[in-house]
């Protein structure tokens, strides 16, 4: 069952919200929605999705309008605040953490704290915050010891009323959510649901494997909408490309997927599998293999990937607190177009090993491509990490589930 709340409009920003906030990019943000964005139209029926019959999930929706605001309050209690969730939004210019008492966003550079919502009450667990670039709209999910909301819901936060104006109810846990401007995407354990934005109508419902960290990845470009999800085997990714109507299902490994990541463009799509030594780059139209780098020859859990914005490079962290970056030897833009014979223009981007001239007499290991930088930081914290904007530069965030300071 899922509990639909309207969005027929906007209303104005309240006078008394926080004056640091970020100056809306999109204000009104859902009545240009509604103006200006079309749904597309879903993927062919490929056994996986079917709109005109919504499973147990879905088929009791219904759609209300949420009146119940909740304002928060900053907490006088000075002890320690437990992070339970840190994420990037769409650009990587700032990130979102959630506490146990609330949530709070900074800007990565210069790196300062925006501003901070602190819930009054018992509850107040945030799990999970998604920002849309720098509006005033945000996707929360309960989370920790009290979550302020139940775990099965997502809240969509409006800054300027502060309070929330909208809500999506599910059966099962919310494991993840990821906002387009003009799309809303849910991931359940074995299902991911895709909504319109503007009045949160359903548009596409996808089965997948077992998906417990969530796992999910959209294009950020207008007109342009592709999602990528674990398929229905181990090891599978499937590629929605809503523009063109078209379903792909690449075998990106033998094990089954730890992470992945879109070009912003949605041409290209990195994986790598619970082994963590491989990282795999696939042209997300054809399903063609571009590139493999090694991250190395032991076993890691891979935490992020990220592309950076001209996809000239690629950065992975792992628990092995290292952050590889790689050079890559594709171009985005001609992705997706017919593929040209000539050399490749940046042959030295990423390191090969020295013996890779006897390739094919040794094991496939000596003749890898490995990373042109690495970054070593403390073990045993999870790090996630994202090019910022400046040129060559960085950005690194660490998850130790302690304290926010």
């Amino acid at each position: 069952m899922a509990t639909i709340s309207s969005f027929s409009s906007l209303p104005d920003s309240n006078p008394n919200s926080n004056p640091n906030f970020f100056s809306p990019m999109l204000q009104p943000y859902l009545e240009q929605q509604q103006q200006r964005i079309q749904p597309d139209p879903p993927p062919p029926d490929d056994g996986t999705a079917d709109e005109s019959v919504p499973d147990n999930d879905s088929r009791d929706s219904t759609t209300t309008t949420n009146n119940n605001s909740t304002v928060p309050n900053p907490n006088p209690n000075p002890s320690p605040i437990k992070l339970l969730h840190v994420s990037f939004n769409q650009d990587y210019g700032c990130f979102a953490t959630g506490t146990d008492r609330g949530f709070r966003i900074f800007n990565c550079d210069p790196f300062r704290e925006i501003f901070r919502r602190d819930f009054d009450g018992n509850g107040g667990g945030v799990g999970a915050v998604e920002m849309l670039f720098r509006c005033n709209i945000l996707a929360l999910v309960g989370g920790g010891d009290s979550p302020q909301y139940p775990l099965n819901k997502v809240m969509i936060w409006d800054d300027h009323q502060s309070r929330c104006i909208g809500e999506l109810s599910f059966r099962s846990e919310v494991r993840g959510v990821r906002l387009r401007r003009d799309r809303i995407i849910v991931v359940l354990e074995q299902k991911i649901f895709v909504y319109n934005f503007a009045d949160l109508k359903l548009l596409h419902q996808i089965e997948t494997i077992a998906n417990p960290k969530g796992l999910c990845a959209v294009s950020q470009v207008a007109g342009s909408f592709v999602l990528v999800c674990p398929g229905l085997q181990k090891g599978q990714v499937r590629v929605e490309h809503y523009a063109s109507k078209r379903t792909k299902f690449i075998m990106a490994h033998d094990s089954r997927i730890a992470s992945f990541t879109l070009s912003q463009d949605g041409n290209l799509l990195a994986t790598a599998s619970s082994k963590g030594t491989l990282v795999r780059i696939y042209n997300t139209h054809d399903g063609s293999l571009l590139q493999e780098v090694r991250r190395g020859a032991d076993r890691a859990e891979i935490y992020s990937l990220a592309f950076s914005p001209t996809a000239q490079w690629l950065a992975v962290s792992s628990d092995k607190g290292t952050v590889h970056v790689f050079g890559l030897k594709v171009n985005s833009g001609n992705v997706g177009k017919e593929r040209s014979n000539s050399p490749d223009p940046n042959p030295s981007a990423t390191s090969s090993s020295s013996l890779s001239f006897i390739k094919g007499v040794l094991p496939k290991y000596f003749s890898s491509e490995w990373s042109v930088a690495q970054f070593r930081l403390p073990e045993g914290s999870q790090y996630i990490v994202a090019f910022g904007h400046q040129k060559n530069t960085v950005v690194i965030l660490g998850l130790d589930g302690r304290s926010v300071t």
